[in-house]
This record gives structure tokens, sequence and C-alpha cells, in this order.
């Protein structure tokens, strides 16, 4: 291992800010660190250095053994609405921000360990995560990227070398992840919670110089704030239903003021059509199911909404008829977002008032027919082109006579759309991915790691998960839904 120190060229903002924003401190060193997986490209989107990271060394580097010289470790203080209810202290309890850095593109990211030692926020948990909740959420994040939806990304992931003890004993690993930050609604309703209205402030202020620069100058740069989170959530939302993607814990403290997706824990991705799709053992009642996503998120803004209201405006009930207007904008945006991107997977480049009623009646014969979501759509791709080759979505469906009458409309509604057949296959396999994440091959590659000590069945279901919109031979059991024995039915959150 190389003893000269390393620098990733760190500039922390979020540092800068007051000490009630966040704990100094360390990782906790681990006994055994031993790479698993170093994610190159995104190493060199990072404008990191790989020949300074030989195994050993980022081995070091990703399980908190070692520091980079620059690095200035902070755990984050946020609170939450977990399940409705508030919790007014959160915070980062296993997870522990080395620092920024800027990227090749110009935009600040942030480096953070996730299963690095106790903090001040820890709550009596040992800060630790196991392999299993890791390399899900380095599958899952990358999955998701390549999907083309706003994520934090997995740069590294290392064992331990030590137990974490939950209902059993399980191997030690870290993940580290990469966001356009770690604000989160509940960090806003942390300060909320104490009246701390310069906190607030100061927070809103970095919010907007770090990802919406462009309200910093309008009239009510606060309200604009407001409405370009709204804007963000309801296309990021709209991104997850035309994935079939369920996140299982939807918390004020898991929805980022970025808009990208984070904290990866029991969530999955639907196989058969079912808007009441519930994965999270966690989710008794079902408030996170598929369908109630956008409602939640909605519901979240207008946690966050609350929060901003002595900025919108000084006048209570002004700032709440504003705060109001925009929270209920949310569903109008996600509407058009999701309808956008149905006409996109339907084949249909031009717009008409029935297109949703099209989507929608599609999805309920799915949902009655128990079809699978994802090849559905992807079997479409073939039958825009050729109406010889719907047989093969048919056989998706217990009862082929629904998708029969829902094809006659949507084959009326394409002779009526000027792209050209073959075009529109072209554009619907760009939109309808061939492989997601299924569930029981994520669970297949865990079991492997966990078990055996076998890397392989994760390393080759990463691959495949790299080019989602593109059929590959050797991935082709990937793209198939699980056999009945096969089926997961739950999923965990891992902590």
């Amino acid at each position: 291992m190389s003893a000269e120190p390393i620098r990733f060229n760190f500039d922390n903002s979020y540092r800068r800010l007051p000490d009630r924003f966040h704990a100094r401190i360390h990782p906790t060193p681990v006994t055994m660190p031993r790479l698993i997986k170093l994610n190159s490209a995104l190493l060199d989107e990072l404008n990191l250095d790989p020949a300074a990271l030989d195994p050993a060394t980022a081995a070091a580097i990703f399980a908190g053994n070692r520091m980079p010289a620059d690095a200035e470790p902070i755990a984050m203080a946020y609170a939450g609405h977990q399940f409705g209810g508030f919790v007014p202290q959160l915070g980062d309890g296993r997870a522990i921000l080395l620092g920024e850095l800027i990227d090749r593109a110009g935009q600040r990211r942030d480096i953070q360990l996730k299963g690095a030692g106790q903090t001040p926020f820890s709550r009596n948990g040992d800060g630790r995560a196991a392999l299993g909740p890791v390399l899900r959420e380095y599958l899952v994040a990358e999955a998701m990227h390549a999907l083309g939806i706003p994520t934090t990304r997995a740069l590294a992931a290392v064992t331990t070398g030590e137990p974490v003890y939950r209902e059993q004993i399980l191997p030690g690993a870290v993940l580290t992840r990469v966001a356009a930050s770690h604000v989160r609604v509940g960090t806003f309703e942390y300060f909320a919670a104490r009246e701390d209205q310069d906190a607030l402030g100061r927070l809103a202020d970095h919010v907007i110089a770090r990802h919406y620069p462009e309200v910093a100058d309008t009239p009510n740069r606060y309200l604009a704030l407001l409405e370009a989170v709204v804007r963000r959530q309801a296309a990021l939302i709209a991104a997850w239903m035309q994935v079939g993607f369920i996140h299982g814990v939807m918390n004020t403290d898991n929805m980022t003021i970025s808009g990208e997706t984070i904290d990866y824990g029991p969530c999955a991705f639907m196989d058969a059509y079912d808007p009441a799709t519930v994965f999270s053992a966690i989710d008794r009642g079902g408030r996170y199911a598929y369908a109630n996503q956008p409602g939640i998120a909605q519901w979240n803004l207008a946690r966050l909404a609350e929060t901003l209201l002595p900025f919108i405006a000084s006048v209570q009930d002004e700032a709440i008829e504003r705060a109001t207007a925009i929270i209920r904008g949310f569903l109008e945006h996600f509407e058009q977002q999701w309808t956008a991107g149905m006409r996109r997977k339907l084949g249909l480049s031009t717009a008409e008032p029935d297109d949703p009623a099209l989507a929608h009646e599609l999805l309920e014969s799915m949902a009655r027919a128990g079809a699978d979501f994802t090849l559905t759509f992807r079997r479409l791709c073939d039958a825009a082109a050729d109406q010889r080759a719907d047989q093969p979505v048919r056989d998706l469906f217990s009862e082929p006579a629904a998708y029969d009458a829902w094809a006659t409309r949507w084959r009326a509604r394409l002779a009526r759309d000027p792209m050209p057949a073959r075009a529109r296959a072209v554009g619907m396999r760009a939109v309808n991915p061939a492989l997601i994440p299924r569930n029981h091959r994520v669970e297949q590659a865990l079991n492997a790691a966990i078990e055996q000590s076998d890397f392989g069945p994760f390393e080759t279901l990463l691959q495949a998960l790299a080019r989602p919109y593109e059929e590959h031979p050797e991935h082709a059991s990937a793209m198939q839904p699980p056999h009945e024995q096969e089926r997961v039915l739950r999923t965990f959150c891992g902590t």
C-alpha cells in the first residue's frame, strides 16, 4: 500500500456551515478491509486517479481506515417523518461524509461512506452495514443510473472482515455512495422543529446555490425553490413508475432536495403488474405501495413547504396560500411527466387527449391478467413494428382477449401517428428496458456472496444491468420473470 498522501481535491461546502448542521467524526477502522468492487467509470467521472487506488489502498480508503489528506469527515443532522410519524432527530447514524469534489462535468458531488461506524446520531446502533444491503444498493443504484433515472451512485464496496449482528450474524461491508448532495426534506424539518430560522435560511441558500442557482435572483427565491423541487420530484416519481420501481421507504429523510433517488433499502421492481404491490417487510399497511408513490411524494413536499413558510411571506396566511398552490401543482406536473413517458413507451410521437386513458386501459388489463410489467412493454416494441409480433405479448396475459381488445385501440391510435413503424420500434426500445434488477436475481447474487463468498453472480448481474435497453443472449436469463418458487415477496431494510 502506498504511503504517499492521497488527495481527492475536496471542497467541502457543507462542512463550512455552522457546527449544528453536522457532527465532526472519523470513520471507525475495521479489521481486514477487502475491495469487492470499484466503479472505474464513476472514478473517471469524479476525476480521481485510478493509478493511486490499487486494491489495498482503495480498500483502506473506502472502508474508512485511511483518509484522503483533504477529507473533513462529518455526519449530517436531519429529522424525518417515518411512516407518517415525526422523529425530531435522526441524522447519519452509520454514514460519514468524507467531502465534496467537483467532477469532470463541473458538478459538485458528495463522497460518503455508508456503514463506517458509530456517530452521535447512531441512537444505540452499531453504525455498521451488512454485506447484503451494501451489494443491493450497489446493484440497484447503478441499474437506476443505466436506466436514466436520477440516483445516487455506488463508487465502491468493501468487506470489513468483521461480523455485524442483526437477526443473525452477517459479514460486514461499507458502501461508498456518491450524490449530488445528501440534503433531504428531513434536513429542513430538523431545523424547523428547533425553530432555528437562521439555520433554515442558511440551508435554503446553500441548496439554491448548489442545486437551483437559476432561482437565486427571482423575486421570491424561496417560493421558487419550492416550485423547482416540486417539479424535479414529479419528474423523478414519474420515472420510477415507468419502470415499475418501488422505493419501499419514502420517509421524508429519504427524499433528497436535489431530486435524486436515495436510500435503496427494501426497494424492488415489480414483476407482474399490480398497483397495490408492496415488497418492504416494514411497510405493513402498504403506505408506500407502488400506486401510492405520487401521493406520498406530494405529502413529503408539503412537509418541506411548511418549513419554508416564514421565508415565502411575512404573513402566514399568505405564505400558506402561495405554498399550497405549489404543492397542489405537484400532481399536475407528475401527470404531465407520466403521460409524456407513457406516450414514448407506447410509441406515440404526437399528443391526443385520450392518450392517458389508452395507457391506463393497458395497465388495468395487465393487472387483471397478471402480465409482467417489463416484458409487456418490451414486447410491444416488436408488436409496434409488426402485428405478427402480437403473440409474444398475448402470451403474457392470462386473458389474451383483454390484450386483443386494447391492441385494436392502440393500432388505431398508431395509425394516426406520423412516425414510421421502424423508427417507432427503435424509439420504444430506447425507453422500454429489456433488463431490470429482477428481485429473484438480486437475491441470488446476494446469497452467493453472503453464504459462499462468491461474487461472480453479483458481477455478472451488474454487467447485464449496465445496458438495460439492449438484449444480449448471454444475459437472457436475467430478462425472465421468476418461476413461482423463485418469487421474492418481501424485501428487508438491512439496518
